[in-house]
């Protein structure tokens, strides 16, 4: 598969970490999160902007609402942002717990959003995946997670793909699309440790995954039995998820970090934190909405 492009920095100086990206096609936007600083971010690809809103806590994903606005992953659970900027707190989650927060997040094919999360400690085992139905009821999807992060699905819709970062690797569950359970959890793809941890992860039309990988600065395309089809470099080691977006859904564009960067390394990687956009030369698929 030729690569198109070099990744670009579109969005620079970099957020500390930027996470989730999400084309909302109704508005020509790419919506991605800063988690710490609590903003969701919204990048006009047209104009060049990036405009942000301040969500009051920490969020770690963002999609678009089918009824408009958003529907957010935030410190304490699953909460709506109107368009106007008001932020509803639709279901509390793990907010007994100090210390957890929402991690990353994705809606399937039937308007479910699925979010998980994970403890500030990272310790193992503390977090759980989520599924917010449209009716705004919660489901305990899996418990014994660490951090909860990538999620994709097949393109015939009867396989769930899903990383749990320290884990080295992306999982696969059958997948019921009627009742959005999950069985017969197996792993299809290793990660060396080498080459950095899986983190956010997107599915193109051609059924390929492409996953983040965080402190090795890349974004690897893996086909769904783990073979390794093409690798995209970034001036960035905290490379942290990445979405299709664009009117054609040909653009991929990729969210980074620079948490934890001492002076020294922020000083060698400038761009750490930045929103890029890489022409990968195949195109991905529509970001789902919340159907709540």
């Amino acid at each position: 598969m030729p690569e198109r492009s070099v990744p670009e920095a579109v969005v620079s100086p970099g957020v500390e970490l930027g996470e989730g990206p999400a084309w909302d096609d109704r508005r020509g936007v790419l919506v991605w999160v800063d988690i710490w600083a609590g903003r969701v971010h919204a990048y006009d690809p047209r104009s060049g902007l990036d405009e942000a809103v301040d969500v009051g806590q920490p969020v770690g994903a963002a999609v678009p609402r089918e009824s408009g606005g958003y529907a957010l992953a935030v410190q304490d659970g699953f909460a709506l942002l109107d368009p106007d900027g008001t932020v509803t707190s639709v279901a509390k989650v793990e907010d007994d717990i100090p210390g957890n927060r929402m991690n990353d997040g994705k809606c399937d094919r039937h308007g479910r959003f699925w979010a998980g999360t994970m403890a500030a400690d990272q310790r193992p085992g503390a977090g759980a995946l989520y599924r917010l139905d449209p009716d705004l009821s919660v489901t305990t999807v899996l418990t014994d997670v660490t951090i909860s992060n990538g999620l994709a699905w097949s393109l015939d819709d009867t396989t769930m793909y899903f990383i749990d970062t320290p884990t080295q690797g992306v999982d696969a569950f059958d997948y019921d699309a009627v009742t959005g359970e999950l069985e017969n959890r197996r792993r299809v793809i290793d990660v060396p440790e080498e080459a950095g941890s899986p983190d956010g992860m997107a599915l193109d039309e051609e059924g390929l995954l492409w996953v983040a990988l965080f402190g090795g600065g890349a974004i690897r395309r893996y086909s769904p039995d783990g073979g390794l089809e093409g690798v995209v470099e970034l001036p960035a080691t905290k490379t942290t998820s990445c979405a299709f977006a664009g009117p054609d859904l040909d653009d991929l564009y990729i969210t980074s970090a620079h948490e934890r960067l001492s002076a020294e390394e922020l000083a060698g990687q400038p761009l750490a934190g930045a929103l890029f956009r890489h022409r990968p030369g195949v195109r991905g698929l529509p970001t789902e909405r919340f159907g709540g």
